[in-house]
C-alpha cells in the first residue's frame, strides 16, 4: 500500500513545480524551452506518475489478482522521477544533448510499469470495462516512451532522414497517444469505477447503451486519430477524432447520470467530478469543429487551441485531485487503523483530511480554472490570466498542503517514512496465481 502512496507523494512534488512554474511563466520569461518542460512536468510528473501509482493499487484490488512484482513497482517510480527531473533540467538549461539520457531513464521506467501491470492485468478474467481501458492505456504507454526517445535524440542528432515519417508527424502521434491514449484511457476506466463507488449508483439500461457506444468509438477513434496524424492522412484523422469525441461525450453523459443519481451526501470527490463532466462536455463541443476543420495542425493538437485549460486542469486536474482525496486517506487508513477496527475507536477515512482546507482549495482552484478557461476564449486582458494563475496556484497549494498534513498526522511513518522506509515494498509477492491479492479490503469498504 505504501508503494502507490510514494507515487502520489512524488507526483504532488511535480504538481507543485508545474503549477508554480506556470505562474512564473505567466509573469516572466524563463530560459531554454520552458513550455515543453512545463508540459512534461505536469503530464508525466504529475498525471502519469499518479496513474502508475493508481494502477499499481487498483488493478490488484479491482481485478482480484496479485501485483506481479513489488521491486519493479519501486524501480519504475525512481527511474521515471530521476529521468523526468533530468529531462526538464536539460530543457531549461538548453543542454539538449542530455535529453536522451533523461528520456532513456523515463522509457525504462515506463516499460517496467507496463510490464509489471500488464503481467498483473493478464491474469484478470473476465476483462470488464475498466480492464479493457487499462489495457489500452498500457499499450499507449508502451508506444509513447520510444517515440519520445526518438524525438529527444533528434534535437541534436537527425534520426528522421531515413524514416518514412517526419519529426512533426511523429510528434503529433506521440502527443496523441500520450494524452488521449495513455492518460484518457486510464481516466475513463478508473472514473467509471470510482463514479459508481462514490455515488453508490449503478448505470441503467440507457447508460449501458452509451457505454457500449463509448467502447466502440473511443479505441477505434483513438487508433484512427493517431495513425491519421502520424501518416498525415487527414480524412482518417478527422474520422478518428470525431469518433473519439463521440465516445467521450457518451461517457460524460454516463458519469453525469451517475452523479445525478447519487445516494450519498456531498464529498470532495463528487463535487470535483461534476466539474470534470462540465469541462469534458465543453471541451468536446469546442474540439469537434476544430478537428473537423483541420486535425493535423499543431494548433489543433489538444483540440481547440484556446481550450487547453479545460482539458489539462478541468478534466485531468479535477479528476486526479478528487480521486486522491479518497485514495490517499484510504491507503493511510488501511496501513494505520484497519487492524484496530473493533478494538478501539478509529476515525473514518474522510476524517483524515481537513474539511476547511478541502473547501478552500476547491473554490480557489475552481475560480482559477474558470478564469484560465474563459480568458483565452474571450480575449481577456493579461491581468485576468495572471490573477487566474495565482488563484489556481493557491488552490492547488492548499490541496497539496492538505494531503501532506494528512500523511504527516496519520501516516505510520510520516512523509519521510513514505519516501525512505521500505515497509516491505521491496519484498516480492507470491508467484502468479499462488494466493489472494495483497490487499483484501476494497476501496468501497
Amino acid at each position: 500500500m505504501v508503494i502507490p502512496l510514494r507515487h502520489f507523494l512524488l507526483a504532488l512534488g511535480f504538481l507543485a513545480v508545474g503549477i508554480g512554474g506556470g505562474t512564473v511563466m505567466a509573469v516572466t520569461t524563463l530560459p531554454g524551452r520552458p513550455g515543453l518542460a512545463h508540459l512534461h512536468v505536469l503530464l508525466v510528473g504529475w498525471i502519469a506518475v499518479t496513474i502508475m501509482g493508481a494502477m499499481t493499487q487498483f488493478v490488484p484490488v479491482w481485478s482480484g489478482v496479485t501485483i506481479y512484482s513489488r521491486r519493479v513497482a519501486v524501480a519504475q517510480l525512481w527511474l521515471v522521477t530521476v529521468g523526468l527531473a533530468g529531462f526538464g533540467a536539460a530543457l531549461l538549461a538548453g543542454a539538449l544533448e542530455w535529453l536522451p539520457v533523461g528520456a532513456t531513464l523515463m522509457l525504462t521506467g515506463i516499460w517496467l510499469f507496463v510490464y509489471n501491470v500488464g503481467r498483473t492485468l493478464a491474469r484478470a478474467r473476465p476483462f470488464g470495462f475498466t480492464e479493457r481501458h487499462f489495457a489500452l492505456a498500457l499499450a499507449c504507454f508502451a508506444l509513447v516512451a520510444p517515440f519520445g526517445l526518438l524525438l529527444a535524440i533528434d534535437f541534436t542528432t537527425p534520426v528522421f532522414e531515413s524514416l518514412p515519417v517526419s519529426r512533426f508527424d511523429l510528434h503529433l502521434a506521440h502527443a496523441t497517444l500520450a494524452l488521449f491514449g495513455a492518460v484518457f484511457a486510464t481516466v475513463v476506466g478508473a472514473l467509471f469505477q470510482l463514479g459508481k463507488m462514490f455515488t453508490q449508483a449503478e448505470p441503467d439500461r440507457h447508460s449501458d447503451r452509451l457505454l457500449a457506444l463509448e467502447q466502440l468509438c473511443f479505441p477505434a477513434g483513438l487508433v484512427a486519430l493517431a495513425l491519421g496524424r502520424g501518416l498525415t492522412v487527414e480524412p482518417l484523422a478527422r474520422a478518428g477524432g470525431i469518433a473519439f469525441l463521440l465516445g467521450l461525450a457518451a461517457f460524460a453523459v454516463v458519469i453525469g447520470r451517475l452523479l445525478a443519481g447519487a445516494t450519498v451526501e456531498r464529498s470532495p470527490m463528487l463535487v470535483r467530478y461534476w466539474v470534470v463532466v462540465a469541462a469534458l462536455v465543453t471541451w468536446v463541443v469546442l474540439a469537434a469543429p476544430t478537428w473537423w476543420a483541420d486535425p493535423l495542425t499543431y494548433e489543433s493538437l489538444f483540440g481547440h487551441p484556446d481550450a487547453q485549460a479545460l482539458l489539462l486542469l478541468g478534466v485531468f486536474g479535477f479528476v486526479v485531485i478528487g480521486s486522491l482525496y479518497h485514495i490517499v486517506p484510504f491507503i493511510i487508513w488501511i496501513e494505520r487503523y484497519s487492524d484496530r477496527l473493533g478494538f478501539e475507536q478509529v476515525p473514518m477515512i474522510d476524517d483524515l483530511y481537513d474539511d476547511r482546507l478541502e473547501r478552500a482549495d476547491f473554490w480557489a482552484t475552481l475560480a482559477g480554472f474558470a478564469g484560465l478557461s474563459v480568458a483565452p476564449l474571450i480575449g481577456a486582458p493579461a491581468a485576468v490570466v495572471t490573477a487566474s494563475h495565482v488563484l489556481a496556484t493557491v488552490g492547488i497549494a492548499l490541496f497539496i498542503a492538505n494531503t501532506l498534513l494528512t500523511i504527516h498526522r496519520h501516516g505510520p511513518d510520516g512523509i519521510g517514512g513514505v519516501l525512505v522506509s521500505a515497509l516491505e515494498s521491496s519484498e516480492e509477492t507470491p508467484p502468479a496465481g499462488s494466493g489472494e491479492p495483497d490487499v483484501d479490503v476494497s476501496p468501497e469498504q
